[in-house]
């Protein structure tokens, strides 16, 4: 009974432990930085575009160093793209030929063209329609990118049906191997005369651990997920903004970002509790079993 109840729930501990450590894993190391990264991207082009026509309807288009706004925002939604190619399984090679395309378009508009109004004009108006326009332009092709992106993100950091009951099964199953190691431990004590058996309340104290310590990190982990994913939400949410606070917008991401990073990077240590997990779980398995065995050679075997 020892020896099912202990590998039982020593292998339950392992597989949902591991669930959980790989889901906040793959949320730090894509999910989440794909979200971010789209989301800067698209707040960049469309800033890009706003401090292009604030050049010309300035009149700064002539002046020496003018352009360097938009064409850093250019740059920063290009390098976006580049640091996510590897972090998503969606297809971003329309969303690259727009931006090349739109970035063009944008730099004949504010460089090319600064003596032919018609053909500044033209340039910039397909510039916008190159960002803008409905369903095809790259704001909304970016924009569904970052709604699926989110839904991958809520689904690799959300637990399973299998994950929930994979936690009841071992919780169970340790409480079964509490109540039978007091069992074996009072048996011995009181039936068989002997001391309290080291090797088994050992045992008893490890399966206490192994019942409250994986579960309250779990718990600390999903709650970190929970509130990454929501900064993750107003992330989304915050990148669809146009008009004139897009500045205010970026710094926003970029903060929200920042906090993001922190909180999947401050559950690092859980690493530690799924190898200690494993420890456990094989020491939960070899002590009852030396314990008794120890004692059957002591009280049986040999005085045979």
């Amino acid at each position: 009974m020892l020896f099912v109840c202990a590998a039982l729930a020593s292998t339950a501990l392992f597989l949902c432990c591991g669930q959980t450590q790989r889901g906040a894993e793959a949320l730090a190391s894509r999910e989440a930085p794909a979200v971010q990264g789209l989301a800067a991207t698209r707040l960049a082009a469309l800033r890009a575009d706003q401090e292009a026509h604030t050049l010309v309807e300035m009149h700064l288009v002539d002046v020496a160093g003018s352009g360097e706004t938009y064409r850093s925002q250019l740059s920063a939604a290009d390098q976006g793209l580049s640091r996510i190619a590897d972090r998503t399984d969606q297809d971003l090679g329309t969303v690259n030929g727009l931006l090349a395309t739109y970035s063009n378009s944008l730099s004949l508009g504010t460089s090319l063209y600064r003596d032919q109004p018609l053909m500044r004009e033209q340039k910039l108006h397909e510039a916008d329609s190159l960002l803008t326009r409905k369903t095809v332009g790259l704001a909304p092709r970016l924009d569904d990118l970052q709604r699926n992106q989110l839904r991958h993100a809520r689904a690799t950091a959300a637990p399973g049906t299998w994950q929930r009951a994979g936690w009841w099964f071992a919780e169970v199953a340790l409480a079964a191997l509490a109540l039978t190691l007091l069992s074996a431990l009072f048996v011995l004590r009181d039936r068989c005369g002997r001391d309290w058996n080291v090797y088994l309340l050992a045992a008893l104290a490890m399966t206490v651990l192994l019942a409250v310590v994986p579960l309250v990190t779990t718990f600390s982990v999903e709650h970190a997920l929970d509130g990454a994913l929501r900064d993750l939400e107003q992330i989304t949410e915050v990148s669809r903004r146009t008009g004139p606070a897009l500045a205010d917008a970026q710094a926003s991401v970029a903060e929200t970002s920042e906090h993001v990073r922190q909180q999947l990077v401050a559950d690092a240590w859980t690493g530690r509790v799924y190898r200690g997990t494993l420890v456990g779980g094989l020491l939960v398995v070899v002590l009852p079993a030396l314990g008794l065995g120890l004692r059957l050679d002591s009280d049986y075997w040999r005085r045979r």
